[in-house]
């Protein structure tokens, strides 16, 4: 008994990280992963207590929140930590991932761990959307009606799926009890799926700034990147806190202070800022179906990058100066749609965003790809000339 105890200990410890093996030369770029997990945690934890005291109801919704913010003992702070935490979880993971991009940490073998953290982060729209529509105030009954709608262009099955995401011909009573259950249900998918993530991680290794594999040169997880990882959370935290107490509605809208009228159209429906590149994209085009197989194409991108790029000697971006460059082309690129996202569509913003969109799709599907393939061409010409100097 003394010896299974003794295993189970252990086999846990090696699950949860406490005797992982990373590489010695793994930089702070590498606490985002860490971070993310963190603000999962904190999200579910603050989420579960808003839930005591939220009712779903249309009627009753704006003025539950109101009173969670005025009434309840720190319920102020607790609902801001959760609205502003979900923007500072988008943050973090968004740095996680151009991480992983920049570096290569999507190749072989690594394929299934950047599969499953780009569901996640999928996983996490749809959670934070479902979120957005919980205070029922005017942005965000409309930025639901808004997108919810976008269903209706799919043919054959458009009509049904809106009226079974509404639960009647319109969004009212009935929706937000949907909502309001699969936001409360999704975040403990997200928790599974991370165990699943970290699990891949755990099996392939992680990556590393010089991307080159060396499985003698590693030291344990704790305690030398825990004490990183901690000082990272630390400053995080305080950037957040300093949000939450100073300028606590920064990141929010001002229209969500109004209760929601379906009556009323707010002059400009802007999202939340994490979903801003994703909504320029999906507004680049008039047309309704072609601007949800725009945005279908975009995340599917993502999934499919590992199979795109997967002939890299050299993953690390530091020494493969053309996918370097693209690396920041595609950044640049990203955050000037989300600038655009945030603007109405009017001249000359709509043709901005579609030569935005024009240049995701461009960078990441053609540019990317054959940028690593050159590469790949020119390292196996060196590395053939470097034997053949060797061999004299």
């Amino acid at each position: 008994m003394r010896l299974w105890n003794r295993s189970l200990i252990m086999e846990i410890a090696k699950l949860t990280g406490i005797f992982y093996l990373s590489p010695s030369n793994t930089t702070y770029a590498w606490n985002f992963g860490f971070l993310s997990f963190v603000f999962l945690f904190m999200q579910i934890i603050t989420g579960v207590v808003l839930a005591m005291f939220y009712n779903p109801s249309a009627e009753l919704a704006y003025e539950v929140v109101m009173y969670i913010n005025n009434e309840v003992y720190y319920g102020w702070w607790l609902r801001l930590l959760h609205a502003n935490g979900a923007s500072w979880f988008f943050f973090v993971t968004y740095i996680h991932m151009f991480r992983g991009l920049y570096y290569g940490s999507f190749c072989y073998p690594r394929q299934m761990l950047w599969i499953t953290g780009v569901a996640l982060w999928l996983l996490m729209i749809a959670t934070a959307f479902l979120g957005y529509v919980l205070p029922w105030g005017q942005m965000s009954f409309w930025a639901a009606m808004v997108i919810t709608n976008l269903l209706s262009a799919l043919p054959l099955i458009g009509a049904d799926l809106i009226y079974l995401l509404w639960g009647g011909f319109s969004i009212a009573d009935a929706s937000l009890h949907r909502f309001y259950s699969l936001h409360f249900v999704l975040p403990f998918v997200i928790l599974f799926l991370s165990i699943i993530h970290v699990a891949f991680l755990h099996e392939y290794g992680s990556n590393n700034p010089s991307g080159v594999v060396n499985r003698s040169d590693v030291i344990p997880f704790t305690p030398y990147f825990l004490i990183k990882d901690v000082l990272g959370l630390v400053v995080v935290l305080i950037a957040l806190f300093s949000i939450i107490f100073v300028i606590p509605d920064w990141l929010g809208h001002p229209d969500n202070y109004i209760k929601a009228n379906p009556l009323v159209t707010p002059a400009h429906i802007v999202p939340e800022w994490y979903f801003l590149p994703l909504y320029a994209v999906l507004r680049s085009v008039t047309h309704k179906l072609l601007g949800i197989l725009l945005l279908a194409l975009s995340i599917l991108m993502l999934f499919i990058l590992p199979y795109l790029c997967k002939y890299q000697l050299v993953r690390s971006g530091s020494f493969r100066p053309l996918s370097g460059f693209c690396f920041w082309l595609f950044v640049v690129n990203s955050v000037l749609l989300g600038w655009i996202g945030g603007l109405p569509v009017d001249d000359p913003y709509l043709l901005l965003g579609q030569i935005f969109t024009f240049l995701h799709f461009f960078i990441l599907g053609v540019l990317y790809p054959l940028l690593t393939f050159v590469e790949l061409i020119v390292y196996q010409v060196l590395i053939k000339r470097s034997a053949k100097y060797l061999t004299f």
